[in-house]
């Protein structure tokens, strides 16, 4: 007979703590810009609402010369990460260009914004925590949808090259 410690938990428990895992695909992803000029859309991957923790994750797409406004945030840091494009990030005065496969962390409190300054779209992967009402700010903004070009990046279908 095996004895467990007070410490331990036997399988059985483990099993009634396991929360099941939430699954999306690029077509469930819900589309947004902020304001109806912007040149950028966030395409929400997970947040609060769907996620149930204080995170913000989405894919931002940026057409030829799209941007962030400049801003700053009280305790979050935004993590990006560059799927498809050129861009480049300012963080307090600094320019850092980026590339397709690049990651940038931007520390809570770093005025910052993102750049398109390829003639192509950029796509990049933008995790934010906590959510500091980043997925509330993007939900209140102008519902759009993801096109073609969009959805060919994000199938990975636009690196198939024919035998």
């Amino acid at each position: 007979m095996t004895h467990l410690s007070p410490s331990l938990s036997s399988p059985t428990d483990e099993a009634q703590d396991c929360k099941l895992p939430v699954v999306k695909t690029y077509r469930d992803y819900q589309v947004f810009r902020i304001s109806p000029e912007d040149r950028n859309r966030l395409a929400i991957v997970f947040d609060p609402k769907t996620a149930d923790v204080s995170l913000t994750y989405c894919v931002e797409i940026f057409d030829a010369g799209g941007r962030t406004p400049s801003h700053r945030h009280n305790s979050a840091v935004e993590m990006f990460y560059v799927l498809k494009g050129h861009g480049e990030a300012v963080c307090d005065g600094k320019i850092v260009p980026l590339k397709t496969g690049d990651s940038i962390l931007i520390p809570n409190s770093g005025t910052h914004e993102v750049r398109n300054v390829g003639s192509d779209r950029l796509y990049m992967l933008c995790i934010m925590v906590p959510n500091e009402d980043f997925a509330e700010l993007i939900r209140n903004g102008v519902p759009d949808e993801l096109d073609e070009e969009d959805l060919s990046v994000l199938s990975r279908t636009d690196v198939l090259v024919p035998c």
